[in-house]
């Protein structure tokens, strides 16, 4: 049995029906791109700040690197490329070297474990040394400064380490820790600063070594590269573009759809202007 139909009920023809609901998706699809747009504003400057933040630390005089109570609370946005020193003696005999590519070629970098006044084992990264050069073994007992690193567990973009066959692709200081029978280290590392002029030029007869334009001895420190991509602004735009379009095509819709119900209002190109389908 078929109900009657409620005469105040406002039934749409299909076409007029399609048109809603792709209105109204096209709707959406604006203010969904317009929210993504925003939010990628609000990451540009956070970005912003982070890298005024991480400026200011590079350049900052070093202060003491974090003690072993502080370890649980180190962070990469409040910690990372601080500038800290380290005072107590190198663990010779422990490098561990990790393959790295710089401007000065291909090679590796030579951490070193360093056991501080205070008991504590960070790893310090004494800098590159190129493909089949040796480099010098680390100074008694001294003070260093550098850049504290965040450990990288996950390995490098394309191959994991291979702590067995001694094959390290990243730093991460917790598995190298475990190789050299450390035990418990800092959960970050430090990248030693560059010497001065006069000493990176002081190379003992034997150690020196020239490439690309610069001679010293190995390795060589203070290649720390502070890099952030920074792409918000371009996402921003891409996405308010996106919304552009689909209010851009919302309108065209609603303005065709306005046509056809009044057919006088556009050039009907030989249809019935009667047709208010």
């Amino acid at each position: 049995m078929t109900l009657p139909r409620d005469p105040d009920t406002v039934v749409l023809p299909p076409r007029r029906r399609a048109t809603v609901v792709l209105v109204a998706f096209l709707v959406l699809a604006t203010a969904g791109f317009s929210s993504l747009g925003v939010w990628q504003l609000f990451r540009l400057q956070w970005k912003l700040d982070l890298i005024a933040r991480v400026d200011a630390r590079v350049h900052a005089s070093a202060v003491p690197a974090p003690v072993i109570s502080d370890w649980p609370h180190i962070t990469r946005e409040h910690d990372e490329y601080r500038h800290v020193s380290l005072v107590g003696d190198y663990l010779s005999g422990h490098d561990t070297r990790v393959q790295a590519l710089t401007d000065l070629g291909a090679g590796d970098w030579v951490l070193t474990p360093f056991q501080t006044d205070g008991g504590a084992i960070v790893l310090v990264n004494r800098g590159f040394v190129p493909s089949g050069q040796s480099g010098n073994p680390p100074p008694a007992e001294t003070t260093v400064t550098g850049l504290l690193r965040l450990s990288e567990p996950r390995g490098s973009f394309l191959r994991a380490n291979d702590p067995a066959h001694d094959r390290w692709f990243s730093r991460d200081v917790a598995a190298i820790a475990r190789a050299r029978a450390l035990g418990a280290v800092a959960p970050f590392f430090v990248d030693l600063d560059a010497p001065s002029p006069a000493l990176f030029n002081a190379a003992a007869p034997g150690d020196s070594a020239t490439l690309g334009g610069h001679s010293g001895s190995w390795p060589r420190a203070g290649l720390t590269v502070v890099q952030f991509r920074n792409n918000h602004l371009g996402y921003a735009l891409t996405w308010f573009a996106l919304a552009l379009m689909s209010a851009g095509a919302a309108a065209y819709v609603v303005r065709d759809a306005r046509g056809r119900r009044n057919p006088g209002t556009r050039p009907t190109n030989g249809a019935d202007p009667r047709d208010t389908r």
